[in-house]
């Protein structure tokens, strides 16, 4: 006899699902009644008031001038004659704690700097187009992780892309995300409009799934059901639409209860962005704007005193100090390159949504990384990315250390804390250690990711002297120094992993957002999985690489 609905327990439910497998129990989850969802949730995600947002680098990072094993003798003209970022003439070996801020000179361009920047932990620079990383990394908010991958590494960007963003390497069949999942067990998707967003040109697979409706705007200022600018009469007619839509009597079966419900989440998601403001204007001739506009800035980065710095520069007179000081549109004084303008209103829109909303993780995007040709050196097509990307991290802390709960000027209803934030980047795979005859690389295999925020375990807390993970000779798997070392660890050609991007993702959903152990190995497959080492480390019994299991990111 069937048991009856109202004494289904969650022990039952779960045990059942476990047997079934990741897809069965995820299956089993949709099946359950609306209203009983987050009755059988476990955990906290969604209700410890813990976020992400993240940050995808489409295209495969070269992490190898990113995170730069400066001391390693193999990093070196012969390997990169083109490509190479050279040795200051500090001591690099030094162990300070802290990364250097490399100035700019007086009339000198904003990134004159071009030789590697020292991290602090001997071995270790970064690229001096992510010299606006030392202010995060300084204050303790910062981990950079490499020799990022993942077993019998594909080297396709739309495989790789897919097994990052499903959670499961080599596998082609789950077409639903990590991050999907992660909110699928939170329970919430089926009470809150608004879970999971992302802001870029389509939804990613990694927010995609079945059960629940994920939302992606692919312009913040409209929004809208019809691409209408916001404004009362186009908020009017996407109401009137949805209004009418999901009055309609549809029968019980064939999840049609779903279909009701994703109709009353977009009114609902419609009306919530109704309440944040998008606009991106330009700076008042008349004085300095106000956050109140739109216009985030940080007055405290101007040494002239006449006009802020923005945080997410959207056009030439928000970039930088170009127009500071009676200049006109000095280039060397732009904090990125013009064309990360599109990049940046997505990365303020997502910040913003994560800030004034319930939702839990959001994310964006940008490509450009694929530099098979003329990638560049301490300039150009590389080091352009590098310079958005140190930005970003740079205008986020700060957004959130002002902007956010708790912050010093908190925008109304401000939800989301700097500490209640983690951020982390996600790129394919990493690129090849000896430069191609085009000036640039190719497809490789480990890479890095970047993992920022208040709870971020960097340098000075909890006794942290570095946080520069998987990068020095005296790490629990040594970066091997030479022609014969890590850059050449696999096939003679490609830096060979120490950690796997899911055993930091794992750390990331469990000990920050919330889920207990059960729930990652649902949204994990590969923590089910004891021989794949993802939690403690050890050797893969994929293909027997020693790895070092989730790093130690987190407070």
């Amino acid at each position: 006899m069937n048991q009856p609905f109202n004494i289904l327990s969650r022990r039952s439910f779960l045990s059942h699902a476990g047997k079934l497998g990741l897809g069965a129990a995820l299956a089993s989850l949709t099946d359950v009644p609306l209203v009983v969802k987050r009755a059988l949730a476990e955990g906290n995600i969604g209700l410890n008031g813990k976020k992400l947002l993240f940050i995808w680098l489409r295209g495969a990072n070269d992490s190898l001038n990113s995170l730069i094993p400066v001391e390693d003798s193999a990093y070196n003209l012969t390997n990169r004659p083109n490509i190479l970022i050279p040795k200051d003439s500090i001591d690099y070996s030094a162990v300070t704690g802290a990364m250097d801020f490399a100035l700019s000179g007086n009339g000198l361009g904003t990134f004159d700097y071009a030789n590697a920047i020292r991290t602090g932990n001997g071995f270790a620079a970064v690229h001096p187009s992510l010299k606006f990383l030392a202010p995060v990394y300084n204050a303790g908010d910062l981990a950079l992780v490499h020799r990022v991958g993942y077993p019998k590494q594909s080297r396709s960007h739309f495989d790789s892309q897919n097994y990052w963003e499903n959670g499961s390497p080599n596998n082609n069949v789950l077409k639903d995300g990590i991050f999907y999942r992660t909110l699928l067990e939170s329970g919430l998707t089926s009470t809150s409009p608004l879970t999971g967003v992302t802001v870029q040109s389509a939804l990613p697979l990694i927010m995609r799934g079945s059960a629940a409706a994920m939302t992606n705007l692919t312009d913040p200022t409209r929004y809208n059901l019809f691409g209408i600018p916001n404004s009362t009469s186009g908020n009017a007619k996407a109401d009137s639409f949805l209004a009418v839509g999901n009055d309609s009597s549809f029968p019980s079966k064939k999840n049609r209860d779903f279909l009701q419900l994703q109709y009353e989440n977009l009114e609902n998601t419609l009306s919530i962005f109704a309440g944040i403001n998008f606009t991106d204007k330009d700076p008042d001739a008349a004085g300095e704007p106000t956050s109140g506009d739109g216009n985030f800035f940080l007055d405290d980065e101007n040494t002239d005193g006449d006009t802020p710095y923005y945080l997410f520069p959207t056009r030439n007179k928000k970039n930088g100090g170009a127009y500071l000081s009676g200049r006109n549109g000095d280039t060397d004084k732009y904090t990125v390159d013009t064309g990360a303008y599109g990049f940046f209103r997505n990365l303020k829109a997502a910040s913003l949504i994560l800030n004034g909303t319930s939702a839990i993780i959001a994310g964006t995007e940008f490509g450009g990384w694929d530099t098979h040709n003329n990638q560049g050196s301490a300039t150009g097509s590389h080091a352009n990315l590098l310079r958005r990307l140190g930005w970003s991290m740079y205008a986020l802390q700060k957004f959130f250390k002002i902007y956010g709960k708790n912050g010093t000027n908190p925008l109304p209803g401000a939800q989301c804390s700097w500490d209640d934030l983690v951020i982390v980047t996600l790129s394919e795979f990493g690129r090849t250690s000896i430069q191609n005859s085009s000036g640039g690389t190719d497809h490789a295999e480990a890479g890095m990711m970047m993992v920022a925020g208040g709870g971020v375990r960097g340098v000075g807390k909890d006794g942290a002297t570095s946080a520069i993970l998987g990068c020095h000779p005296n790490d629990s798997i040594p970066w091997v120094t030479g022609q014969t070392g890590s850059m050449f660890g696999v096939s003679n050609r490609y830096l060979k992993r120490a950690y796997d991007y899911r055993s930091v993702l794992g750390r990331v959903i469990r000990d920050h957002l919330g889920a207990t152990q059960g729930q990652l190995d649902r949204i994990i497959p590969g923590y089910a999985d004891s021989g794949e080492k993802l939690q403690s480390g050890g050797t893969s019994s994929i293909d027997n690489t020693p790895i070092v299991g989730e790093p130690d990111i987190l407070v």
